[in-house]
């Protein structure tokens, strides 16, 4: 199998005994290349000095002084923010222990650095799978998608792309499928991924413009359910079983945990007696049972309960999922 997703840096890390991804030097060096941290024409002296400074040594001990030599006001904050992340980064063990970490204190990262921290560790986890679907549907976990749902089909496109093609005027097949609900799906048959287009996908992985659709008889729904799993057994190292749902039984609803805010509030409301209307409960595009394969790493009470995933658009029908969600709100018996 190809490599895919290259620009998101994975070829830059190692790997620990663990498994886990350990950041090296020239990991960070890659962000010291990205735009706004390069000189360009107009950069002072005093810049480009510090600039091929951390490019000779990117761990380097940078002092305020040199950030406030800068002349540019612009390049001295993005200096203090990269700098800002790279000391989370290199204070802890591993980008999957850095990532978990961002969850648990007030630390500003920009969203930007997160959603590549996500891609970088599904590239990890992906590494020798040859399904273009589960590449897609872990797109899911870091970029925000534009959803349309037409004769029953629920279809997932890159929310950047649809705009850019938009706003460009070249509004193609894909654009054209979200943005108009009665495009046949014949004119683009082969932007949206199935069992046998998936081999398509790699062809394009960082192009960001194959549809998934996420009907639960559909294998894209498949997909996203296996890089769950998959999600879940890297971070907490438990085996479990995920598969979508109509409804959630009264009898065996004891725990739940949306993907996204709209999920998440739309769960809870029901749970705790609530009601949400026809219309809005029209935007819960996906219900997830998930059964642990070793009961005993759930808390001693829910041992053996299911435990039910949602996923729901916002009124604009966009879907913005938050992986973090997995990490911090299951209810296991330990923390890996």
């Amino acid at each position: 199998m190809a490599d895919f997703w290259r620009s998101c840096g994975y070829s830059l890390l190692e790997r620990g005994a663990d498994g886990r991804l350990i950041v090296t030097d020239d990991y960070l060096r890659a962000y010291f290349t990205r735009p706004e941290l390069a000189p360009v024409e107009g950069s002072c002296a005093n810049e480009r000095a510090l600039h091929a400074a951390l490019m000779q040594n990117p761990r380097l001990n940078v002092e305020e002084r040199r950030i406030a030599a800068i002349r540019d006001d612009d390049a001295r904050e993005n200096y203090r923010v990269m700098l800002r992340f790279r000391a989370q980064l290199l204070a802890a063990p591993s980008l999957e222990a850095f990532y978990c970490g961002l969850f648990q204190h007030d630390v500003a990262v920009p969203p930007l650095f997160v959603d590549q921290t996500v891609q970088v560790i599904l590239r990890g986890i992906l590494e020798g799978d040859d399904d273009g679907l589960k590449a897609r549907a872990a797109e899911l976990f870091f970029r925000k998608q534009r959803v349309n749902i037409d004769s029953g089909a629920i279809r997932l496109a890159d929310d950047e792309t649809v705009e850019m093609h938009a706003t460009s005027g070249a509004l193609g097949n894909l654009g054209k499928l979200i943005l108009e609900a009665q495009t046949p799906l014949r004119s683009v048959e082969l932007d949206v991924l199935d069992a046998k287009t998936q081999a398509e996908y790699w062809r394009r992985d960082e192009r960001f413009d194959t549809v998934l659709q996420l009907n639960s008889s559909h294998p894209g729904c498949a997909a996203l359910c296996r890089v769950l799993e998959a999600w879940i057994a890297h971070f907490h190292c438990t085996p479990v079983a995920i598969s979508p749902v109509r409804e959630i039984p009264d009898q065996e609803w004891v725990w739940h945990v949306g993907l996204d805010a709209e999920a998440t509030a739309m769960l809870n409301e029901i749970y705790n007696g609530g009601e949400v209307n026809t219309e809005r409960m029209k935007r819960m595009i996906g219900l997830y049972r998930v059964d642990f394969r070793n009961p005993s790493d759930m808390r001693t009470e829910l041992a053996g309960k299911p435990v039910f995933l949602g996923l729901a658009v916002t009124p604009d029908y966009r879907l913005r999922m938050k992986p973090q969600n997995l990490l911090l709100n299951l209810p296991l018996a330990r923390r890996a």
